[in-house]
């Protein structure tokens, strides 16, 4: 008898079973008991959330941060001259180690910034403009310090790849605002002629249901590879392909019972719910042309800048998490050249950014984060002069900037020593970021968790704290 709960086996009950026929009759079982449980794990948040929204800027490939946030005049008195004995010995300094470790002092002037005086790089004009707004912390350590382990520290708890991102576990937490738009986009920018694009990982699920993958969305005419229909198909033509799709999809979980199935029927409808509403909401030809100017962006262009303005245009319209990747931030040599030529592409974009979101009224529930995975040494690389000048990878501080819901504005947390080359107050790591980020979205890191392989698995792993200092209120 078949209850509707277990399907039916294929091989009559007084024939023996084979290995295969059992396992392949229990495997429905299995999955039907598990269905319920994966479909029912959406959590809710533990208490009211300040932030609806998040836009995560990443700099790819560590910027200065001692060129960009954390002045160092100790560090310019020294410029050229042996770093201390006391401060570097017996130290470990990635590619440096057995060099002479030479101070290297910042190229840019520092200038103070709003009613709270905050000191940022005079190459972060635009920025420094929302300095009141800003939350600085110059106190973040990493203990990894190679690119591809330490980006998918900082977006997914892990060095290791396989866990879901920090935009995913929002989605799995919050859900999407708008049904036909994706929970968490992705877009990039600043990508080197021939470099590999950034990993996967860094906008994937991990072990979370499909549905919260991050969905990569481009400027130009295809904002979603491969979501148009192929010449010749009509809208009512592929609603019926989908529908037959589904049905064989339902059809073959009766035998299986793969909780997966339900991943790809609902990442079918939205592909097709996404046709008719992404390319408006990418759509800056709808903008008005002072807007435009203000990040700095052409429609049509793709840019840095014409992400910060879908950024905005994806949270009006209900998207949860948006992360905008800019590649090209890992100055090893050429930094004055480089680092001004970056900085000039992303400083009014994201300074346009914020006073757009506060022109309409999203600032207060969108948490704005700007973040490399690690930062640079005080010392020289590659020589005092010309374009061999650069920094090397140091994870002991580096600095992020937040800004928006919940975020305590005009704010410097931590500091660093003297030289700029280790925390000295109020130190903080990626987990502790992560742990604030989900705080302000109303959630105890520690009590969003996601059961996989026998054990719950969340964000900050087994670490993380708030990070009060930079929480408002």
């Amino acid at each position: 008898m078949n209850d509707g709960f277990a399907p039916a086996l294929s091989t009559p009950l007084s024939t023996p079973l084979s290995r295969r026929s059992f396992l392949r009759g229990s495997a429905g079982l299995l999955g039907s008991l598990a269905l319920p449980l994966q479909l029912g794990e959406r959590p809710r948040p533990h208490f009211a959330p300040r932030a609806k929204h998040v836009v995560f800027v990443f700099l790819l490939g560590a910027p200065s941060q001692v060129d960009l946030f954390d002045p160092k005049p100790k560090l310019q008195e020294l410029d050229g001259q042996p770093m201390p004995p006391s401060l570097v010995a017996g130290q470990a300094v990635d590619q440096l180690k057995g060099r002479n470790l030479v101070a290297a002092g910042s190229r840019f002037r520092f200038h103070r910034r709003g009613q709270c005086g905050m000191e940022l790089s005079e190459l972060l004009p635009h920025l420094g403009q929302h300095a009141d707004r800003l939350a600085l912390v110059r106190s973040m350590t990493s203990t990894i310090i190679n690119h591809p382990p330490a980006q998918s520290m900082l977006m997914t708890g892990s060095g290791e790849a396989g866990r879901p991102s920090c935009g995913s576990w929002a989605s799995y937490g919050l859900g999407s605002g708008n049904r036909d738009l994706p929970a968490f986009a992705t877009m990039l920018s600043g990508l080197p002629p021939g470099a590999p694009p950034p990993p996967v990982q860094l906008w994937g699920n991990g072990f979370l249901p499909g549905e919260h993958h991050g969905v990569v969305l481009h400027g130009g005419a295809e904002a979603v590879r491969f979501l148009d229909n192929q010449p010749g198909t009509s809208r009512r033509g592929r609603e019926a392909q989908l529908e037959t799709l589904q049905a064989l999809d339902r059809l073959r979980q009766q035998g299986h019972g793969d909780p997966a199935t339900d991943d790809r029927i609902a990442a079918y409808q939205l592909a097709f719910r996404m046709q008719d509403v992404v390319p408006e909401a990418v759509r800056l030809q709808a903008e008005p042309a002072a807007t435009l100017a203000l990040y700095g962006a052409k429609a049509g262009e793709p840019s840095f800048a014409a992400n910060c303005v879908m950024a905005r245009r994806l949270v009006e319209r209900g998207v949860r998490f948006v992360q905008l990747v800019d590649d090209g931030w890992d100055h090893h040599g050429q930094l004055v050249r480089n680092l001004r030529q970056k900085a000039g592409e992303v400083d009014q974009p994201i300074g346009a950014l914020l006073s757009d979101l506060q022109r309409c009224g999203l600032l207060d529930e969108t948490l704005v984060v700007i973040a490399g995975e690690f930062g640079r040494t005080p010392m020289n690389q590659g020589g005092q002069s010309g374009d061999r000048y650069g920094r090397d990878h140091h994870g002991k501080c580096f600095s992020i900037v937040l800004a928006g819901a919940g975020v305590r504005g005009g704010t410097v947390v931590g500091a660093t020593d003297e030289l700029g080359y280790q925390v000295v107050a109020d130190p903080f790591t990626v987990h502790d970021l992560q742990a604030t980020m989900l705080h302000l979205l109303g959630f105890d890191h520690e009590r969003l968790v996601f059961r996989h392989r026998g054990r719950d698995f969340r964000l900050t792993d087994v670490h993380g704290r708030v990070m009060r200092p930079v929480v408002a209120g």
